[in-house]
């Protein structure tokens, strides 16, 4: 303690703000109130991911909230109620608080990795990725910012899904559905249009004889370049859907790319997370109606705490009912996507 006054105090610069990581609430609650004691000018900001954020949610309720459903993959932070000491220095001393998405988690992970060559855990890169949001939202410039890199328990195989979302966490990758004629030299017009982008992926499957439904990811310098793309399509006459916040479409859809059979009847579309454990996926196949045709089924493991299910399942109209207690029997998180504009595209 004695140590960390004397480096505040001595400081050539002042720190104008300090991100932490927030769960319960306890790491940022010990660090504000030491920095506000020094220097109180300094700004003591909360990052929490976005679907995990109890102390967000009380700190603007004036009171501690309870919440149903957290967000597992910065498991290190993801805490529905957020303690009562805690809550009351974070009432005291904390000023702001940022949330941060999956991708921005990753994107900071990579961050510092190539800084640093360390590999942080979801959690412990929640500070870093919540300093960059902020650095971007307020535009800040030659300020001293520091952010409490938390942790790096890390499950190896989890990298798996880092890297593969981290592009679009530091907004380098854009997700597009581009219709096409098909007609000859309709991709090789397409192609050129995307310029001398790199392209990142691209799913293709025989739609009908007027029209085709690409897949396509494509690597960009920023959002806004993503937008000004998406524009240079559509204005060239190629319907196009920005699918890089759609988060069925990333997880799912971009590997299932391949049309609807026409003998499918009464299909539901739902999205599900549940706890990677043992038996996770049985219990889900288990409470399921038999009666209920499964019409597509994905299911992904990157190593992370939660497994993500993408379901097609053929329900009669008549057992809609029996499928409403289905759902609230399960216990996991899940989303409808039966309208999702990708499942329109690619898979319905």
């Amino acid at each position: 303690g004695t140590i960390g006054m004397e480096i505040l105090r001595q400081h050539a610069k002042p720190i104008h703000a300090v991100f932490c990581a927030v769960g319960g609430g306890g790491l940022i609650a010990g660090v504000a109130a030491f920095i506000k004691r020094v220097r109180p000018q300094t700004r003591i900001i909360g990052v929490e991911a976005a679907d995990a954020d109890a102390m967000a949610r009380s700190l603007r309720s004036g009171e501690r909230v309870r919440l149903e459903h957290v967000g597992l993959f910065a498991d290190g932070a993801a805490v529905k109620y957020v303690g009562e000491e805690t809550f009351r220095l974070c009432r005291m001393y904390v000023d702001e608080m940022v949330l941060v998405d999956t991708d921005a988690i990753c994107a900071a992970i990579k961050d510092v990795f190539e800084d640093t060559r360390a590999v942080l855990e979801p959690a412990g890169a929640l500070a870093v990725a919540g300093a960059k949001a902020y650095v971007q939202a307020h535009q800040l410039r030659a300020q001293t910012l520091v952010a409490v890199a938390s942790g790096a328990n890390l499950n190896f195989d989890r990298l798996r899904f880092v890297a593969e979302r981290a592009e679009i966490g530091e907004q380098r990758e854009a997700v597009f559905a581009v219709t096409l004629p098909e007609q000859p030299g309709a991709y090789k017009r397409f192609v050129a249009l995307l310029g001398p982008r790199h392209i990142t992926e691209f799913n293709y499957r025989f739609n009908d004889v007027r029209q085709a439904h690409v897949f396509v990811g494509v690597q960009v310098a920023s959002r806004n370049e993503a937008q000004q793309l998406l524009a240079h399509l559509r204005e060239h006459g190629y319907p196009t859907l920005d699918l890089t916040d759609d988060e069925m479409a990333k997880g799912h859809v971009r590997h299932l790319v391949g049309g609807h059979s026409p003998l499918i009847g009464n299909e539901l579309l739902y999205r599900f997370e549940f706890p990677e454990r043992p038996g996770a996926l049985m219990n889900f196949l288990n409470r399921m109606s038999s009666g209920w045709n499964i019409s597509l089924f994905h299911y992904r493991n990157h190593g992370a705490d939660y497994g993500r299910v993408l379901v097609g399942m053929q329900v009669p109209k008549d057992e809609m009912s029996e499928f409403a207690r289905f759902l609230d029997s399960l216990g996991y998180a899940y989303w409808n996507e039966s309208d999702n504009p990708a499942y329109k595209l690619f898979l319905g």
